[in-house]
C-alpha cells in the first residue's frame, strides 16, 4: 500500500471509528477466488475500529446442491415459495456457506460466531399462493448482535429466521442485509455482488439520490437487470430507513470494498439517502488542499500559475466543493468592488469528478454569490475551456478594455493571451 493510499483511508477513520457496517455478500462471491481478499478488507476495517456484521446470501449454493441432489428448488433467493425439500437444501447449504466464512475469518485471525438473531414469520398466502416455507424479518435480536460487536466479534447472519416456535424459514437475504442494518443503526451497507454496479438501461450508474432511484424503480424498472432488482429495490429501502449510505460493488474486485469505502470516486454504486455535496467557503488550512488539486491543471498550462503562499494570501476569494467531507473541486471570485465586476478563476473539478455538472454548479454558485455582492459583471480568463464557459454557462467573448485597470495589467504582463470572457449579471 502506498503512503497516499494510507492518508486516503486515514482521512475517513474519524467519522467511521466505532460505527457499524453490514456487508451482504452474494453466495456466488463466496466461491470467488477473491472471496478471501473481500475477508482480507474486512479485518482492515475491524483494525480501524469500525464494527462489522456480514450478512450472506446461498442462492448458488442451492442451485448447485439441487443438481448434485436431483432436486429442483422450488425458490433460489427466498423471495418465492419455499416447499419442504428446497427448504432443507437451504439448511445445508447456508450451514455449509457459514461455516466456511468462519473458516475464513478466522485465517485473518477474526472472531465471528453465526447467531440466531433473525425472528421471522411465515410470509403466509400471497395472491392466493401458500409460501410455505418462505419468511419475513419480524424483527432483529439486537442485544444479542451488539454484545457480539462490543467484544469485537463479526457476527455472520445466513439467510434464514427462526420463530418462537422453534420452525426455520428461508429468508431472502437482501431484506435481511436491510433489516439489520436499520436495527443496528448501521452507516452504511454494501451489497456485494458479481456485477460491477448498478445499471440502468445498460448504463452504469455511480452514485444516485434515492428518490432518483426510486422513480426508475417505479417508472423504468424494465431497465434494470434482473438479478439488480432486488438489489435496487432493498438499496431504496434501506435509505428510507434511514442507512444513509448503500453502495453496491463487485466481490471480484481486489481490494473492492476498501476502495469503495475510502475514495471519492468509489468502484461501484452509491445510493444515497440525502444531498452529500455541499460549496463551502475555504479555510486557511485548505491553501494546502486547493494547491494539490489544481497542481495538474497549472503543469500543462490550463489553470494561471499561483502559488501555495498566494491562494493562502487570498484564501477568502476560494470555494470548494465537496463530497462527504472530501474536496473534489474548487473555483474562487476575486472581486472588483469599485468597477462593480468580479473575476470568476481557479475554476477545477477532478479528473474522476468529471461530467458530473459540478463545474456548472460552481459557476451558478459564483454568480450567485456575484449578485449577493452587488456586482455588476463576471469576467474569466481562459486558455484552454473557454469553449465551457460559452456554451455551458452563457460568458461570450471580451475584450481587454473589459478588465479592471489593476487586473488588464497582470493579465498583459503575464504572456498568456487568455480569452477573455464575460457575463452580465
Amino acid at each position: 500500500m502506498k503512503p497516499t493510499d494510507l492518508r486516503g483511508i486515514l482521512q475517513y477513520v474519524p467519522q467511521f471509528r466505532d460505527r457499524t457496517f453490514v456487508v451482504a455478500v452474494d453466495g456466488a462471491v463466496v466461491t470467488d477466488e477473491n472471496f478471501p481478499n473481500l475477508l482480507l478488507d474486512i479485518a482492515v476495517l475491524r483494525s480501524l475500529n469500525i464494527h462489522v456484521v456480514l450478512v450472506h446470501g446461498a442462492a448458488a449454493q442451492i442451485e448447485a446442491l439441487g443438481r448434485e441432489q436431483q432436486v429442483q428448488p422450488s425458490n433460489l433467493d427466498g423471495d418465492g415459495v419455499t416447499d419442504a425439500a428446497t427448504l432443507r437444501l437451504a439448511l445445508t447449504a447456508s450451514n455449509r456457506l457459514t461455516h466456511e466464512i468462519l473458516e475464513g475469518l478466522a485465517a485473518t485471525d477474526l472472531r465471528a460466531a453465526c447467531p440466531n438473531a433473525i425472528v421471522a414469520y411465515p410470509a403466509g398466502i400471497l395472491h392466493g399462493i401458500d409460501q410455505l416455507y418462505t419468511g419475513k424479518v419480524e424483527r432483529v435480536d439486537t442485544e444479542l448482535l451488539e454484545t457480539l460487536l462490543h467484544h469485537g466479534i463479526v457476527p455472520v447472519i445466513p439467510p434464514l429466521g427462526f420463530d418462537g416456535e422453534g420452525h426455520t424459514y428461508r429468508v431472502n437475504s437482501d431484506s435481511v442485509a436491510v433489516a439489520v442494518a436499520t436495527a443496528l443503526k448501521a452507516v452504511k451497507l454494501i451489497f456485494v455482488t458479481t456485477r460491477d454496479a448498478l445499471e440502468h438501461a445498460g448504463k452504469p450508474i455511480r452514485q444516485i439520490l434515492v428518490a432518483e432511484l426510486e422513480q426508475l424503480l417505479a417508472q423504468q424498472p424494465e431497465g434494470f437487470p434482473r438479478e439488480l432488482v432486488s438489489k435496487a429495490r432493498h438499496a431504496a429501502a434501506a435509505c428510507r430507513a434511514g442507512v444513509h449510505r448503500v453502495h453496491i460493488i463487485n466481490g471480484r474486485i481486489h481490494e473492492g470494498l476498501l476502495a469503495e469505502v475510502f475514495s471519492n470516486e468509489g468502484v461501484g454504486t452509491l445510493v444515497y439517502a440525502d444531498e452529500y455535496q455541499q460549496i463551502r467557503r475555504a479555510l486557511k488550512k485548505d491553501a494546502r488542499t486547493i494547491y494539490a488539486l489544481i497542481q495538474q491543471a497549472m503543469a500543462t498550462d490550463e489553470l494561471m500559475r499561483r502559488s501555495r503562499a498566494s491562494i493562502e494570501k487570498q484564501i477568502g476569494d476560494y470555494y470548494l466543493f465537496e463530497i462527504d467531507r472530501n474536496p473534489v473541486a474548487c473555483v474562487a471570485l476575486h472581486v472588483y468592488p469599485e468597477e462593480g465586476k468580479g473575476e470568476l478563476a481557479c475554476l477545477y473539478v477532478k479528473p474522476s469528478h468529471e461530467n458530473q455538472g459540478i463545474g456548472r454548479k460552481l459557476i451558478h454558485f459564483v454568480e450567485n454569490r456575484a449578485r449577493e455582492l452587488g456586482l455588476r459583471m463576471l469576467f474569466a480568463l481562459s486558455t484552454q475551456t473557454f469553449m465551457y464557459f460559452q456554451t455551458k454557462a452563457g460568458f461570450v467573448e471580451g475584450t481587454p478594455d473589459d478588465l479592471p485597470p489593476a487586473r488588464r495589467e497582470k493579465y498583459e504582463q503575464s504572456g498568456r493571451r487568455s480569452k477573455i470572457l464575460i457575463k452580465p449579471l
